[in-house]
């Protein structure tokens, strides 16, 4: 009997030491685990910070060859768009929006915040081929817009033969080539119109870009609008009927894509309207103009506001918390409404 309970305790204490064994191994190995799961957050954290921004003036300098004497027109807003691709490829942790590994194909803030860059760029180089660069209708586009437009519009996703990166360096190599003939005095055939209705033309684009921005960004609360498609046109017509009442609400999951794109989107437009502003001085003033520009600037900036929540927070209008994206849409709605007066002041004679 004594033998019996003994061969029965020994076995339970040869169990427990196997067990033991299996949790000291299992915790070495769970060490590692943990440090690499710190360190991709630690390194998420510290990629998704948003870029700061960057001088414009002190751009067109750097931009400058050295055998320049004098900034051209133009140059402030070719700097500026130059200067955005750089630091989409080039900020922390590099362009992140094609990265297949982690810890960026967890991160998507930073993702989103491109993405509204890469959009106004895109809309600013579209501009520069077909309206400032070109004195009318009739004449030639320039051979290095030409390269340049198209390569930005290129997938922002892709990962692998190409790569985005290399076909948006090859844009921006064309830019500089573009720069470096517009400062060359000696080369008239580069050229950079600095006209009211070329300006009109590119503000046309950021509002409705914002426009769309702000109907994005108030509909993370939901909402029921009337549809105006068609208003204002009794004789106006569509492809296919649509309801009389829209039901609108922006999915939880891609409410701060909306926030982060937006603020990427603004951070870009912050600097191209500050080139303008230098590029089209004349301009501006003789429309008495620039205070209206400078008014939508100052809107813009306030959208760069450092964030302190760690999240975004989506309460309701007028609920107990707060709500990020109509704070948001508030500065764009302003900005957006600022854009529209601009517009008709550089309408007027």
């Amino acid at each position: 009997m004594i033998e019996k309970l003994t061969d029965q305790i020994l076995d339970l204490r040869d169990r427990w030491n196997r067990r033991d064994s299996g949790n000291r191994l299992f915790g070495w190995l769970s060490l590692p685990v943990v440090v690499i799961i710190l360190l991709f957050l630690a390194l998420g954290i510290y990629w998704s910070e948003e870029p700061d921004g960057f001088d414009v003036s002190e751009a067109a300098l750097l931009k400058a060859p050295e055998t320049t004497a004098k900034i051209t027109t133009g140059s402030y807003t070719t700097s500026a768009a130059i200067v955005a691709m750089e630091t989409l490829l080039d900020k922390r942790g590099g362009y992140l929006s094609n990265d297949k590994l982690p810890p960026s194909i967890f991160l998507d803030n930073i993702p989103n915040w491109e993405f509204g860059v890469l959009v106004q760029v895109r809309d600013l180089t579209r501009s520069m081929r077909n309206d400032y660069s070109r004195s009318q209708s009739q004449s030639t586009e320039d051979v290095d817009l030409i390269i340049a437009e198209p390569q930005f519009n290129f997938d922002s996703k892709s990962w692998f033969l190409p790569a985005t990166e290399s076909e948006y360096s090859e844009g921006i190599d064309a830019l500089y080539g573009y720069l470096n003939r517009l400062q060359n005095p000696e080369n008239p055939e580069a050229q950079f119109y600095a006209r009211a209705d070329n300006l009109k033309d590119w503000l046309n684009q950021v509002e409705k870009r914002l426009g769309s921005l702000s109907q994005r960004l108030s509909a993370s609360v939901g909402q029921t609008r009337l549809n105006t498609d068609l208003a204002g046109d009794a004789e106006a017509v569509q492809s296919t009927r649509t309801a009389q009442q829209l039901d609108v609400k922006t999915p939880w999951f891609e409410i701060d894509d909306v926030f982060y794109e937006t603020r990427g989107a603004a951070w870009a437009l912050i600097h191209f309207l500050k080139a303008v502003e230098l590029d089209f001085e004349s301009v501006l003033e003789k429309k008495n103009a620039l205070i209206s520009l400078r008014q939508i600037i100052r809107e813009l900036e306030s959208t760069q506001e450092t964030l302190w929540s760690p999240m975004i927070l989506n309460g309701s209008g007028f609920g107990l918390f707060a709500n990020h994206s109509l704070v948001m849409a508030s500065y764009i709605s302003r900005a957006n409404a600022a854009v529209i007066d601009l517009r008709s002041l550089l309408e007027q004679g």
